[in-house]
């Protein structure tokens, strides 16, 4: 007979992977093929999903106006085992005046239920506890997407207000403190 811990679904371990800027235009611009020249791992199809069009321009603008935000900005989400990409992650960028940085995730749609977001905002966690600067973490959330509202609360995040969202309309901000850890 399997033991409880043999059938528990295994945790995906992840790595964020930093696009270049040539990465990030590319992608902004819709190319695929020119993004993966650029990108230190292949990118797949749901890179250029129209879902995630807007951020590529976002990022690929900020990057421009400030080539330092390219060390917290959207990358590639790496499943380290697997060694596919399976999603998208970071920060919306560097921490603010306050230390406040937010985090930014999506996981391909043929690949969302297997874990992969929860990987993710642990991976996006540990980062922010051994950077010294960021105080705050923030997550924004739309009312409705529920598989986000429970997976930020089982991390602790308390709800601190509400916002309008040009994009995505009205979302619930959400703040952690990260514990701290030595790099």
């Amino acid at each position: 007979m399997a033991s409880r811990a043999s059938q528990a679904p295994r945790t995906p371990r992840v790595e964020i992977v930093h696009l270049p800027a040539a990465a990030l235009h590319a992608l902004a611009a819709g190319d695929l093929a020119t993004a993966n020249a650029a990108s230190p791992v292949p990118l797949t199809p749901a890179f250029t999903d129209p879902d995630w069009h807007g951020v590529w321009q976002l990022r690929s603008r900020q990057v421009d106006h400030d080539p330092g935000a390219l060390a917290w900005v959207t990358g590639a989400v790496r499943d380290v085992d697997a060694g596919v990409c399976v999603g998208r992650a970071g920060f919306h960028g560097p921490p603010d005046e306050n230390g406040m940085v937010e985090v930014g995730y999506a996981v391909d749609e043929s690949l969302r239920r297997r874990g992969y977001g929860r990987a993710i905002l642990a991976a996006l966690l540990a980062r922010a506890a051994v950077e010294p600067e960021v105080r705050v973490v923030r997550a924004s959330v739309g009312p409705d997407n529920q598989a986000s509202l429970g997976l930020i609360e089982e991390f602790g995040f308390v709800r601190v207000g509400e916002q309008w969202d040009e994009e995505d309309g009205l979302e619930y901000v959400f703040e952690l403190t990260p514990p701290r850890t030595a790099r």
